[in-house]
């Protein structure tokens, strides 16, 4: 009987033991949460709000410069494939990869950069903006790449023969607009260098009719040289290399002076040599002179002569599946078939008795157009403001939406209703679209790379059109609600630091009453041997 009694008592301790020091802990966190002053919740959640808003302000930044969330980021690069997730975007099947790669290849060769076929004479139209505004309408990448396109059109090996090409071809590679005028005046001192009139008139002429004038000296310089490379353009390689860019030369000449015949108002003589240019590169077969893309020239002429039967011809050309496309090409066609109904379209009436088939055409044209650029229409409605359109685009990007618009808005608004039609059917294009833009309806699924290059082609001062529109990222919305909870508890706290600390603590009681009734729940199910055994572990 004693042996029980001791081996009871012997119990007694490991039995009553968890109780005392459960409440122990509980009654020295009571005294910690009590001998806590205001000015240390103040700290707190000051310091939280400090840093949650200096991570809100890195995570806007690191989203408006490159699109995506930087937490985001690394948790799918870096910590994903270290807690064994798998990439959905690795193909499973040799199929996959394959389709996979061919999409890429379209979506790279969507986002070539290419020169815009209407661009401005720099002396005489975007240095005017800047004396006026004081603003650059070009950013640096924009002239780089112009100055590699000029080293490309009007340079050859053979130009150390001819001493004022030899001075050109360093004066195409000058970053000072100075310094490449000094070059070609002293290449001009020389001799009547085309390429040399050439730089004068796109950057020293301050007026159109300046820079004509400069143009026909190059024409004259021009043609000269074209005529004798094309007699030696078969005795070798180098010759034909010259007579290549004797070539480019002279195409280059006559599209800006045809382009100087639209802007002084002589739009029948610059249709004329538009024609002639497109037959000259139909018979050339120089793979850079497709690059100047003449017939969209030709297409914004015939447009202001309000020739529309020749347009319809020229689309019928150059509106070829085999052939890239453009907002020129695929706009023109929407407007010629909404003006055959916008004059009479109404949506109320449309929607009572429905569309006709002309009616069906003019928006299918449209939705077919939005589809490849989906920017135009907010600068064609004016939703958006415009800018001088950069030397270069980016097909289906905001850059070439801004080219186009900048010149074809007008005819829109000449014919009478197109803009009320547009206005009424393009939003419905993107119903058609599928989600998540995976695949295309008419044309291959929109690129995702046209918003940095479209930041690198517009000025800072202009708010890139995205699409599509990207929703602020979950940790910038998390991060800016935790910085403003913080900065009023902080505030409160601040204000009414009595107050405050008892709904600290009534918090932190109600935040531990859960764990508490468990311990308890704990307490009461659990042998007492084995508790006795966990609390000593």
């Amino acid at each position: 009987m004693r042996y029980f009694t001791t081996r009871y008592t012997s119990l007694e301790g490991p039995l009553a033991g968890p109780g005392p020091a459960m409440f122990g802990t509980e009654s020295s966190l009571s005294m910690f949460l009590n001998t806590l002053t205001p000015k240390f919740y103040v700290a707190l959640t000051g310091t939280s709000s400090l840093i949650s808003g200096l991570i809100l302000i890195f995570e806007w930044w690191y989203f408006r410069k490159y699109g995506t969330s930087f937490i985001e980021q690394v948790s799918v690069s870096h910590l994903r494939p270290l807690l064994g997730g798998v990439d959905s975007s690795t193909p499973s099947t040799s199929n996959t990869s394959n389709g996979e790669a061919d999409s890429n290849r379209q979506s790279v060769s969507e986002c070539k950069v290419w020169r815009n076929p209407l661009n401005l004479f720099r002396g005489a139209e975007y240095n005017r903006y800047t004396w006026v505004t004081g603003r650059e309408p070009l950013t640096y990448y924009d002239m780089n790449l112009s100055a590699q396109d000029h080293q490309t059109f009007f340079t050859c090996d053979s130009d150390h023969l001819r001493p004022a090409d030899a001075i050109m071809q360093k004066a195409w590679r000058e970053r000072n607009p100075q310094a490449r005028i000094s070059a070609a005046h002293e290449a001009l001192e020389l001799e009547d260098c085309a390429t040399a009139f050439i730089l004068l008139a796109e950057e020293e002429a301050t007026t159109i009719m300046e820079a004509e004038r400069l143009f026909k000296q190059a024409l004259k310089a021009g043609d000269g040289c074209y005529r004798r490379s094309q007699q030696l353009q078969h005795h070798g390689a180098q010759y034909e290399a010259q007579h290549r860019r004797d070539t480019n030369v002279l195409v280059y000449i006559k599209r800006r002076l045809a382009m100087c015949s639209r802007k002084l108002g002589r739009t029948r003589e610059a249709v004329k040599m538009m024609r002639d240019l497109c037959v000259f590169q139909l018979m050339k077969e120089f793979p850079l002179l497709s690059m100047f893309n003449i017939h969209e020239n030709l297409l914004e002429s015939l447009l202001e002569l309000q020739n529309y039967a020749d347009v319809q011809a020229v689309l019928a050309k150059y509106d070829d599946i085999s052939l890239p496309k453009s907002a020129t090409i695929c706009y023109t066609a929407a407007l010629l078939k909404a003006r055959a109904v916008s004059d009479k379209f109404s949506p109320e009436a449309a929607s009572r008795r429905g569309l006709s088939t002309a009616e069906m055409n003019a928006v299918e044209a449209i939705h077919r157009a939005v589809e490849f650029n989906p920017h135009v229409p907010k600068y064609l409605l004016e939703m958006k403001s415009l800018i001088l359109p950069p030397e270069h685009i980016l097909k289906r990007g905001d850059s070439e939406a801004i080219a186009y618009a900048f010149f074809h808005l007008q005819h829109w608004k000449r014919v009478e209703g197109a803009l009320n039609l547009l206005h009424c059917t393009w939003e419905g294009t993107f119903r058609m679209i599928p989600y998540p833009l995976e695949k295309g309806h008419l044309f291959y699924p929109y690129p995702i790379c046209t918003e940095t290059a479209d930041r690198e082609l517009l000025p800072m001062f202009h708010e890139v059109s995205v699409y599509p529109k990207k929703e602020l990222p979950f940790f910038i919305l998390f991060t800016a609600g935790l910085c403003s909870f913080t900065a009023m508890l902080a505030l409160l706290t601040h204000q009414f630091p009595e107050l405050m600390g008892v709904f600290a603590k009534a918090f932190l009681s109600t935040l531990f009453a859960p764990l508490n009734f468990i311990m308890e729940k704990v307490e009461s199910i659990l042998p007492s041997s084995l508790w006795h055994q966990l609390t000593r572990i």
